[in-house]
């Protein structure tokens, strides 16, 4: 398994320093940076694009969370904090673990072997198109008080509404504030399709396929949604899966 690339992003100097004592004991994690506060963590992430991500969620001007939500895509990310409220409030944004500072070594080494297993068993296939999004990547998500760190694999649709772009997964379809057409340039094209003007579908979660009026097609997905492929776009589908 290759070295993973790791960055620090934390205010406090000492426990900066904690954290890079304890990375010295697991070869199997490179420290390529640290951070004192968002702005240069945000800088350092998109420079360096590390495998995994040691944030703190109590940073002054801006915090861990608010990190997260100017990243086109998140890293593994393990929150560090000395309060154990938002240790609780971690897991809604589906964050991978949460230390609480001072950090037990032992529970350091846990985490650690969990973010290493983690890298065994990823198989997901790199995308054909080099500046895609992989799969196995996390995108943050904000709608509201609501947040959730979300798989690229694990959304099945994109769909305008006005000036924002509703995302799909699970049971779940925040808003967010971003246009389709840039959303999809940063997708992997062979696996999520244009269907139409308004919705961007993931080919891997489509059950069901049907003629439908006038040459186009009617999709059905996994979750039971139906959406309608524009006639042009129809006879794209058929070319890409082969019908």
């Amino acid at each position: 398994m290759k070295t993973l690339k790791a960055v620090i992003v934390e205010d406090s100097r000492l426990a900066r320093n904690e954290l890079k004592e304890l990375l010295n004991s697991h070869k199997e994690i490179e420290l390529i940076g640290e951070a004192a506060n968002v702005d240069e963590g945000f800088s350092l992430i998109t420079a360096s694009n590390p495998d995994l991500l040691f944030l703190d969620i109590n940073m002054p001007e801006k915090d861990g969370f608010e990190l997260l939500e100017m990243l086109d895509e998140v890293p593994v990310t393990i929150f560090t904090t000395a309060f154990d409220e938002y240790a609780i409030k971690s897991f809604e944004y589906n964050t991978f673990d949460y230390l609480l500072k001072p950090i037990n070594p032992n529970r350091f080494a846990l985490s650690i072997e969990k973010v290493l297993e983690k890298g065994r068993h990823n198989e997901t296939l790199d995308p054909k198109n080099e500046n895609a999004l992989r799969l196995d990547k996390q995108i943050f998500i904000k709608d509201g008080e609501k947040c959730w760190l979300v798989k690229i694999q694990d959304i099945f649709m994109f769909e305008i509404v006005g000036n924002y772009t509703r995302v799909f997964f699970e049971n779940n379809k925040p808003l967010i504030y971003k246009s389709l057409g840039k959303i999809e340039e940063k997708l992997p094209n062979d696996i999520f399709f244009r269907a139409n003007r308004q919705q961007l579908i993931n080919i891997n979660q489509v059950k069901k396929v049907v003629s439908w009026f006038n040459g186009k097609l009617k999709i059905e997905m996994n979750s039971g949604d139906e959406v309608e492929i524009s006639r042009r776009q129809s006879y794209l589908f058929k070319e890409q899966l082969s019908l």
